[in-house]
C-alpha cells in the first residue's frame, strides 16, 4: 500500500531556503465530510508553502469566535507569525508543501519576510495567476507523492534562477542563539554590533518576526517537546525551559497558542503538536 505521506530534506541547491518537503494524501477510501470540524494550527515561526492538489481551497479563521472564516485559494504561503489560527478540515485533503527557512521569501517570491508575515498569501499574488496556475496544473498531472514531491522540489528550483540572496549575516549568527535559548535578546543584539532597532528591523526583515517573538517561540517548541511527555509536570517543564515559574509559563503559552497548556495536553495528537483538532 502507497504511504500517505511522505517528508524529506531538500536538494543541496534548496537547503539555504527550504527546511523540508513534504507530501501527504488522505488514506484510501478516506471521503467522509466532517462538517464544522476545524484544526487549530500553533505557530512555528516559520513561513509555509502548500499547494492543495484535492479538496476544498484553504479556509481560515483568525479567532476562535470566527464562525464565517475568509477562503483563500489552493495554492497559499502561510507568512511566519507568533500566533495561532485555525483552519476548516472538515474535508480531506491532498496537498505538498515546503517548511521554509528564514530567507526564502525573497529568493522564493520576490518579497521580503516581514511583508508576508502573520497572515496567508495567495501564490498568484507574488508568482502571477499564470505561473502559480501552470504550476497547480503540472503537479495534479503527476501521479503518485514521491513524484509530486519530486516536481514540487523542480519548481522551486525554477525560482532560484540567477538568484544569491542570502541572511543579512548580523542575522545568521543570531539565529542558532536565539532558537537554542543560549542568549537573551539584548545580547545578541549587542553582539551583532548594531543599535538595537536598526537590529530589529535587520531580524524582522529576515524573519517576519521581531527578535523577541522569534525567541518565544523557540521556548514554546522547547516546551512542546517536554510536555510531550505526559509524565513531565508544568512546573517541571516551566523550570527546565527557563520561565519564572508555572504561571509565566501559562500565560506565555496561551498567548501563542491560544489555549492554556492543559487544554492542549488533553486535545493535541503526539505524533502532530501543533495541530489540535478543535
Amino acid at each position: 500500500m502507497r504511504p500517505m505521506q511522505l517528508m524529506r530534506a531538500p536538494s543541496p541547491r534548496l537547503r539555504p531556503f527550504v527546511q523540508a518537503l513534504w507530501a501527504m494524501a488522505p488514506e484510501e477510501g478516506t471521503a467522509a465530510t466532517r462538517h464544522g470540524a476545524r484544526e487549530h494550527v500553533l505557530p512555528t515561526g516559520a513561513m509555509h508553502l502548500v499547494f492543495r492538489l484535492s479538496g476544498p481551497p484553504l479556509r481560515v479563521f483568525d479567532r476562535t469566535t470566527d464562525m464565517s472564516g475568509h477562503t483563500l485559494g489552493h495554492a497559499i504561503v502561510s507568512g511566519a507569525r507568533s500566533s495561532f489560527y485555525a483552519r476548516d478540515v472538515s474535508q480531506p485533503t491532498h496537498s505538498v508543501g515546503a517548511l521554509l527557512r528564514p530567507g526564502a521569501a525573497l529568493a522564493l517570491f520576490g518579497a521580503p519576510e516581514d511583508a508576508l508575515a502573520g497572515h496567508h498569501t495567495p501564490l498568484d499574488a507574488l508568482w502571477g495567476g499564470t505561473q502559480a496556475g501552470l504550476a497547480q496544473e503540472r503537479l495534479l498531472a503527476t501521479g503518485g507523492l514521491a513524484q509530486q514531491l519530486a516536481l514540487f522540489e523542480t519548481l522551486l528550483q525554477e525560482r532560484l534562477v540567477n538568484c544569491f540572496h542570502g541572511l543579512h549575516p548580523a542575522v545568521a549568527q543570531a539565529l542558532a542563539p536565539l532558537m537554542q535559548g543560549t542568549l537573551s535578546v539584548s545580547q545578541v543584539a549587542a553582539r551583532s554590533g548594531y543599535s538595537p532597532r536598526r537590529f530589529i528591523a535587520l531580524f524582522r526583515g529576515a524573519t517576519g518576526l521581531a527578535p523577541k517573538e522569534f525567541a518565544g517561540l523557540q521556548r514554546l517548541e522547547r516546551v512542546l517537546a517536554l510536555a510531550a511527555d505526559p509524565r513531565r509536570g508544568w512546573a517541571e517543564i516551566a523550570m527546565d525551559t527557563g520561565f519564572y515559574d508555572q504561571a509565566h509559563m501559562t500565560h506565555a503559552f496561551s498567548a501563542f497558542a491560544g489555549l492554556a497548556p492543559q487544554a492542549w495536553r488533553r486535545a493535541a495528537v503526539p505524533a502532530s503538536p501543533r495541530h489540535v483538532p478543535r
